[in-house]
């Protein structure tokens, strides 16, 4: 068998490993070293159990893998929008999903998807890619798919006709992605045309300036992987030259890395440091690539950054961003989705205990929630309720199983597979979930959880005679693609001198629990885990002290600790003069409210500028979590009659008036338009919507009037479907419906609103059958599980995604006013954050961005009445993307191929006019 110009070569064998080498096993085979320990606090699960699960993720993967390819426009996939464009066909990803069958035991189809890959999938399309994405998704999937090629040709029982062709497709994508590298810095532009490269008029990119860290810190794995397989070691080359220089622009006295960086004069554009989103993978890839290269000042570097990761980031069990600058000053008040994958790279570390403590706090949010929700506060309310389908935590759950051998971590994972059965499973595949507090589902089923959650599970539950490989022979890409550990040994004709600092030799310190003993980590003490966990078990229905505040700050030199937001009193002189220290203002404005204002200059010293601008940012989050308190949540609207079966669940605005469905019972019934449709005169259909849920079109009139007309003439509920074509909640924020200004205490029936786009998906469903019944509630409700195994028509929703990132500045507003009335709030289309003045407590603030007028806030009042928003999250700086899709369509209809094209055609210009990059 021959390598592609090196590697193994010609009736070579695979380099052989000392099992315990520094090279290439410190990181990976500590994860299989304590597999005889488990804790008492879990009951062991039977072998018979764990198959059972196991093969219930096989299941499972079949069921989104086959639907995925079979339906009638395929879910789509967000993150891997490059292969599934560049695809001939209708057959998407296959590159970064084929080796999931591999480790799922599925030779025979692993080996037809080779074949479909080899046969389908052209690189030479005029098309705008991700860098990072296609590097880690479709470079990633096909170097993990030969590695897995090349094993079973030398097994000798199938893919004996293989020849390295996914290996020389990937050397092709390799050198298209090199022109992205022509900077300067040697970081790489964000995006790339693989037809023209970068900056000539018809590529359409290569004028960008800025690039995540991540983005340009997640090639060396891919890159060296390609390089060490074909013996081309320019591709090595640049993915070291990029880490060298993201090393080189660290904060030096913080050792902290920031978001975005300007790939020209390397300058941070974004200063907030973390371990999620636009960092995560960065440190991931530098521990790795010590472990599959072997090279030490990876080590060095990652330990560098883990020292200050657990100094400033970490404070058990949250992990919250700080500025690289100040790191003892936090950036946020919130924790994003993607550091769940941190605990696992903390197993890899070594470091057992904070790992088991920031799982624990997850899974405890998780089994609030039932799934991880998109960014959640320090106190774990949600902050961004969507959740993808992210695998980061089930990642990190299969590598702590791996490191304690806890059957613990096994009911975590059956837990996993109950909630995406219950709530994400649809007849097309698994969707991901728009609201996790409702339930509601978007038209999205990304490449990641095909190709890493069915892989880490049914890794979880599978034992080592399981699997017809040794899987720790490979070490996981961030998708989850297998990289073989022999690469360590092959090709090294890169120069390994270390380049991290001025010294030849490496601290030895650095390498404190890397790859411990398992003696160390469990001394003695079979509860050890459960120990650590046991604080954590009701730590997020009790909610944890605000953001863990570092003690050491609160009492610097025996000092009284800095003023909080919560403990403020306007009156109180004492605390005004504090302000002032801190260089906080206190402003009296001309319509009766207070503002205050800091300037960073002002204060009397760095510390109390550190102080006050914690002030500002804790008075931020408190009036925003009172606003929330005072809000009404999103309610549901749920289809549950054939061939729906309750897995259509449609996010809608509440109405101020009405049956409260978080108080009662939820109202179900049949749906019925109301003639006329307006609902804003007698109805002239009485018996059509007598005892049924009658659909209302918004304008014209008050949503109160409308409701007291479907009311008169016998309805059970009303649902309002916005007027304006187009409008859905995936852009636009929900809101509740505000009464007339009259007394409404006469309106008995619950009211919801719908955007046109959720209110579509009901109207054409009543289209296409006779009757469609629904449930309306202040969340979904399960589903009948009689009716799973029944053949049902695929369904659409819609897509959404939200990112946010924090402003830092130097100079911060805020203003305190009196609370407005329900009446008033109702007005108000982006209502402020306010509260009470002349209370002792000063709980409410907005940031200064927002309007200090209180008249410019309020539109003019629509005859609907206007409508209060749900959604007021504060909104920090980033940009954002959005992907539309089609309208839903719910019947049992054969589409013709000019229109599958057109649908197709509209996926590729939707992709071409995306312009910046998602994480």
């Amino acid at each position: 068998m021959s390598e592609a110009g090196g590697g193994r070569g010609s009736g070579s064998s695979v380099p052989q490993r000392t099992p315990w080498s520094l090279v290439a096993a410190t990181a990976a085979l500590c994860l299989v070293s304590a597999t005889s320990v488990w804790t008492a606090g879990a009951a062991p699960m039977s072998r018979e159990e764990k198959q059972k699960l196991g093969n219930q993720v096989l299941e499972m993967f079949d069921h989104a893998y086959g639907n995925y390819m079979v339906s009638r426009k395929p879910i789509f996939i967000y993150h891997l929008c490059q292969l599934s464009i560049i695809r001939k066909n209708r057959l998407r990803g296959r590159s970064s999903l084929i080796e999931i069958r591999k480790v799922l035991n599925k030779t025979k189809e692993f080996e037809d998807a080779v074949r479909k890959v080899l046969r389908d999938v052209n690189l030479d399309n005029d098309v705008v890619v991700s860098v990072f994405e296609t590097n880690i998704r479709v470079l990633g999937g096909l170097l993990g798919g030969h590695s897995l090629a090349i094993m079973l040709k030398e097994k000798g029982e199938y893919m004996q006709w293989y020849n390295d062709e996914l290996l020389q497709m990937a050397k092709q994508l390799g050198y298209k992605l090199l022109p992205a590298f022509n900077t300067t810095s040697g970081l790489p532009y964000p995006r790339i045309n693989l037809k023209f490269g970068i900056r000539k008029p018809e590529a359409r990119t290569g004028t960008e300036t800025d690039t995540c860290t991540a983005c340009a810190g997640t090639l060396i794995l891919e890159f060296a992987a390609l390089s060490r397989f074909t013996g081309a070691t320019i591709f090595e080359e640049y993915a070291r030259k990029a880490l060298d220089f993201l090393w080189e622009k660290r904060q030096r006295s913080s050792n902290l890395v920031g978001v975005t960086i300007n790939i020209h004069t390397g300058d941070w554009v974004r200063k907030d440091s973390g371990v999620g989103a636009g960092i995560d993978s960065y440190y991931e890839y530098l521990l790795k690539a010590y472990v599959l290269l072997g090279d030490d000042s990876f080590l060095e570097r990652f330990n560098t950054h883990y020292e200050a990761i657990m100094r400033y980031i970490s404070q058990p069990p949250l992990l919250l961003d700080v500025h690289i600058h100040k790191p003892m000053l936090n950036a946020r008040t919130w924790m994003d989705a993607l550091l769940a994958f941190f605990p696992g790279l903390q197993v890899l570390k070594g470091d057992i205990r904070p790992a088991i403590e920031t799982h624990e706090m997850l899974y405890q949010v998780i089994k609030k929630h039932n799934f991880l929700p998109e960014a959640f506060t320090t106190d774990f309310r949600v902050h961004w309720a969507q959740h993808p389908l992210r695998p980061e935590f089930a990642e990190s759950t299969y590598f702590l199983y791996k490191a304690t051998g806890d059957p613990y971590y096994l009911e975590v994972g059956k837990t996993l597979i109950e909630n995406l059965n219950k709530y994400a499973r649809v007849p097309c595949g698994f969707a991901a979930m728009k609201d996790v507090r409702t339930g509601s589902h978007e038209d999205r089923m990304d490449s990641f959880f095909l190709a890493e959650m069915f892989k880490y599970l049914y890794l979880l539950f599978a034992d080592k005679e399981d699997i017809i490989f040794d899987i720790e022979d490979y070490i996981f890409t961030t998708e989850a693609h297998l990289l073989p550990l022999w690469l360590s040994t092959t090709n090294q004709s890169i120069s390994k001198k270390n380049t991290t600092s001025e010294y030849t030799e490496l601290d030895d310190s650095n390498f404190d629990w890397t790859c411990p003993n398992t003696q160390i980590l469990f001394p003695n003490d079979p509860l050890y885990a459960q120990s650590i966990r046991e604080p954590l078990k009701n730590v997020v229905d009790k909610s944890c002290p605000r953001g863990i505040i570092r003690v050491e700050e609160s009492f610097r030199s025996g000092a009284k600790p800095p003023l909080r937001a919560r403990d403020f009193m306007a009156t109180n002189p004492e605390h005004l003069e504090i302000l002032k220290k801190m260089g906080v203002s206190l402003i009296h404005l001309k319509d009766g409210r207070v503002q205050l204002v800091q300037h960073a200059i002002q204060a009397a010293s760095s510390i109390d500028a550190e102080d006050g601008l914690r002030f500002m940012q804790e008075m931020i989050e408190l009036s925003s979590q009172q606003q929330k308190e005072q809000q009404l949540p999103p309610r549901a609207v749920q289809i549950i009659s054939h061939p729906f079966f309750g897995r259509v669940v449609l996010t809608a605005g509440p109405a101020q008036f009405g049956l409260d469905l978080s108080k009662h019972k939820e109202t179900r019934g049949f749906v019925a338009s109301s003639k006329p449709y307006n609902g804003c005169s007698e109805l002239t259909n009485p018996e059509a919507v007598m005892g049924k849920i009658a659909l209302i079109q918004r304008g014209q009139c008050m949503f109160a009037e409308k409701a007291r007309n479907i009311q008169n003439a016998g309805a059970i509920g009303g649902i309002v479907i916005d007027d304006n074509e187009g409008s859905s909640s995936d852009t636009a924020p929900l809101f509740q419906m505000a009464g007339d200004g009259k007394d409404t205490d006469d309106i008995k029936i619950p009211m919801l609103f719908l955007f046109s786009k959720e209110g579509s998906i009901i109207l054409d469903a009543l289209r296409d059958y006779d009757e469609v019944e629904v449930l309306l509630s202040d969340k979904a409700k399960d589903r009948d599980p009689e009716m799973e195994n029944e053949e049902q028509p695929s369904s659409e929703h819609d897509p959404q995604n939200q990112s946010a990132e924090p402003i830092t500045s130097s100079s911060h507003e805020v203003d305190l006013a009196d609370q407005e009335s329900p009446e008033e709030s109702s007005l108000n289309s982006h209502p402020e954050l306010l509260s009470p003045a002349d209370t002792d407590n000063a709980a409410g603030v907005s940031p200064s961005e927002q309007n200090s007028d209180p008249t410019e806030n309020h539109e003019p009042m629509s005859l609907d009445g206007e409508c209060t928003d749900l959604d007021n999250q504060l909104q920090e700086q980033s940009e954002t993307e959005e992907d539309s899709n089609p309208n839903v369509s719910w019947g049992k209809k054969v589409q013709p191929i000019d229109s599958i094209l057109a649908d197709w055609n509209e996926d590729i210009e939707a992709f071409e006019m995306m312009e910046k990059d998602e994480l």
